[in-house]
């Protein structure tokens, strides 16, 4: 009975309304922020299966960690992707996210894979490439199975030119297409003859300037323009004008020595320099070299893709090579285009996520207050996603620092234990494609992955790795 006698003292789990209430009435109340795991009693029971694995998964996390941040992505060269990219052929079309049938690719995929069938002659028209599809004569496979990404639909052809990255510091190769601009272009689904004829220049005229630019100017270390963009408002993801403005000033004295015209010359200066989102399609293969580094390493629960494809969700994990863990894509809030609304937007789509998963994109956006303009959100909540990142990653990056958290490192290894185990879900920011085919980009926003992957992706690694 003198426990009764004593004063109260209150703990307070989860809900804080009680707390408040409490507290109100001069209640001695503390409050424990605390809620149950995204995944219920099953992400409970297997995270609880989990602590009983006899390894040393802090040890190959560490070993994932540091081989990611010590990568050194390098702009070596260019080439056409059937000449380049390993296992590229003519009749197939690479795709981004995990592995998807054509009767379940949504629009913008489907729309941008017949644009690429018309790019390469193929088919004159939409009716003409759904009747080779059909057939059965064209195969498709994930950029990832074969070391590249491509944004939003990310559709590369045969024919279609690609930056060659190397990782200097462990020998992976990755890959990926030009990047076409914002709106109504390839990779958000669009495929009229205006696309077409972007796509044949680029093809042209781009590509020969840029490839003999590169090998008059050499390699160029993309890891140092990242880490110079980052501290310059940047994210390299959705936000990539200083990064853009870099690799100009490391490209242009090349171009002016190249041996084609001078209208040549200042029409590829000039179309990179009014394309702010040209260096994606860089830092996404420096994020792939990276990344590819840690894949294989025995018992780490770091992951090493997040893509999507507009209907699936997919990542993969260090631990697990090779092995797909996939849900629904989710729907992007954001900004929309005038003329636009959200009844218009296809599910995420895209591997531009690679970014995240290689330490910066969404993750870093305390770096890049601006980006709030284009995706929608407020600065406050920026700087509040990076800071919520450090809690699901093993480690602040070494050499991407952001000034504004007074140069920390950014989130950078994205564990699936801490993302069940805390119920908090990597941020993402993105473009939102129409969900017709045809049509083209219609606005940018935020969105998550599917809980659901992350705890299927650790149930795996239970099973592979108990005794």
């Amino acid at each position: 009975m003198s426990l009764f006698k004593e004063e109260l003292k209150i703990v307070n789990i989860g809900l804080k309304s009680f707390y408040e209430d409490l507290k109100k009435q001069g209640a001695n109340v503390v409050h424990v922020d605390w809620k149950p795991p995204l995944g219920g009693a099953k992400a409970v029971e297997i995270l609880n299966e989990f602590s009983k694995l006899n390894i040393d998964i802090e040890k190959a996390n560490a070993e994932a960690v540091e081989r990611i941040m010590n990568s050194q992505p390098t702009l070596v060269g260019m080439g056409i992707a059937k000449d380049v990219v390993p296992g590229m052929k003519d009749n197939l079309i690479l795709h981004a996210g995990p592995p998807i049938t054509w009767d379940r690719m949504c629009g913008p995929l489907k729309g941008a894979i017949i644009g690429g069938l018309i790019y390469e002659g193929k088919a004159k028209d939409e009716k003409e490439a759904i009747e080779l599809i059909e057939s059965g004569e064209i195969e498709f496979d994930p950029w990832h199975h074969h070391d590249g990404v491509g944004p939003m639909a990310g559709v590369a052809t045969a024919s279609m030119p690609v930056f060659i990255i190397e990782n200097k510091t462990y020998g992976t190769k990755a890959y990926c297409t030009m990047n076409e601009g914002l709106g109504k272009v390839l990779r958000y689904g669009a495929n009229g003859p205006d696309v077409i004829e972007k796509l044949k220049w680029m093809e042209e005229i781009l590509y020969p300037v840029l490839k003999e630019a590169i090998e008059i100017k050499g390699e160029i270390n993309l890891k140092n323009l990242i880490a110079q963009a980052v501290q310059m408002g940047d994210e390299c993801h959705n936000r990539n004008r200083a990064a853009t403005s870099l690799f100009i000033r490391e490209i242009a004295p090349a171009i002016l020595d190249t041996h084609f015209s001078n209208k040549e010359k200042k029409a590829v200066i000039e179309f990179i320099n009014a394309n702010d989102h040209f260096f994606l399609n860089l830092s996404m293969p420096a994020a792939k070299s990276a990344t590819l580094a840690a894949e294989g390493i025995k018992g780490s629960t770091v992951v090493t893709v997040m893509a999507r494809n507009g209907t699936d969700f997919g990542i993969r994990v260090a631990g697990l090579p090779g092995k797909w863990f996939v849900g629904t894509a989710q729907e992007v809030e954001g900004l929309y285009f005038p003329g636009f609304t959200k009844e218009d937007a296809n599910p995420d789509i895209g591997d531009s996520t690679i970014t995240e998963t290689g330490g910066f994109g969404g993750f870093a956006m305390a770096g890049a207050p601006a980006i709030v303009k284009f995706v929608g959100g407020t600065v406050q909540e920026a700087i509040d996603t990076t800071l919520k990142m450090y809690e699901i990653t093993d480690a602040e990056n070494n050499t991407y620092k952001i000034p504004f958290l007074n140069f920390r490192g950014t989130p950078t290894g994205l564990d699936i234990k801490k993302v069940v185990e805390k119920g908090i879900l990597p941020r993402i920011n993105t473009g939102i494609a129409h969900k017709d085919p045809g049509i083209g980009q219609v606005g940018a926003g935020l969105t998550y992955p599917p809980m659901n992957i992350f705890i299927d992706a650790l149930e795996a690694f239970v099973k592979e790795y108990s005794d």
